[in-house]
Parts: structure tokens; C-alpha cells; sequence
């Protein structure tokens, strides 16, 4: 049987690093794609927009990450992701997701969790997009 491929928004990311609970649904994903268990999807834009997010000062203070360890913490996510740079453009609910409808398609039966309701309500396909929650409960994340 073959792993599933997914993409993971940048909501379900940043959730994992600032989160406080080890055992929530995006913190299990954030591990799962740090230690290789998670197979994902990441183009230029995408981790682009990790990048910005986890930076913006908000942000920053809630995961209190040294500059070293936010580097650490990107590079081993550019490391682990399958690199992708989509050509075709795609056509989200939000047109600041279209990089994710194209990441989506540039891999066959892809997965975007995310925890981005309008983006749950119109997938671009049926099945294409689940909650972390959903994601926890149908892999094995431990």
C-alpha cells in the first residue's frame, strides 16, 4: 500500500509549533514531518509562506524560537518535504491558496490538511482536504 502524499497549510503548521499541547493533532503533524513519518508536498511558495509567518513578531513570541532554532526547524522541513514548483495555476476559495490548489494537483490523490474552513467547504476534488484531526486519527502519528 502507498503512503499517502499531503500538503500541509501554513495554519496547521504554525499551530503545531506554537501549540502547548504535545498530543494535539497539529503538534502530532508538525513531529510526523519532522522525523520523515509525514510524507509532503512543498513548493517555493509555500515554504515562502511558512517562512514569513513563523517570523512575523506575533508569531514569534508565542513559539519563542532562538533565530538558530527557527532555522533549524525550517531547514529540516525543506529537507523532508518533496519539492514540488507547480506551473499550473489553480484556482482556490481564497486566491491567496491558489499555491495550494496547484501544489494539490501537481501530485496525484495529495491531501491538503488544514484547519481553514473555506478551504474544507470547496476542496478542488472530493476527499482532497481534511482536518488535522482527521489526519491524526487515520495514520499513525505516534
Amino acid at each position: 500500500m502507498t503512503r499517502p502524499v499531503f500538503v500541509v497549510d501554513t495554519n496547521v503548521l504554525v499551530s503545531g509549533v506554537i501549540g502547548i499541547d504535545p498530543a494535539s493533532p497539529p503538534a502530532r503533524i508538525l513531529d510526523a514531518m519532522l522525523d520523515g513519518r509525514l510524507l509532503y508536498l512543498v513548493s517555493g511558495a509555500l515554504f515562502a509562506e511558512y517562512s514569513d509567518v513563523l517570523r512575523r513578531p506575533a508569531i514569534a513570541r508565542l513559539h519563542q524560537l532562538t533565530g538558530d532554532e527557527l532555522e533549524r526547524l525550517l531547514t529540516l522541513l525543506a529537507a523532508n518535504g518533496m519539492w514540488r514548483q507547480p506551473a499550473v495555476a489553480a484556482s482556490a476559495p481564497d486566491a491567496g491558496d491558489d499555491h495550494l490548489w496547484a501544489l494539490l494537483a501537481s501530485w496525484p490523490d495529495s491531501r491538503l490538511i488544514t484547519g481553514d474552513r473555506r478551504l474544507r467547504d470547496n476542496p478542488p476534488q472530493l476527499g482532497a482536504v481534511l482536518t488535522p484531526r482527521e489526519v491524526s486519527a487515520v495514520i499513525a502519528l505516534t
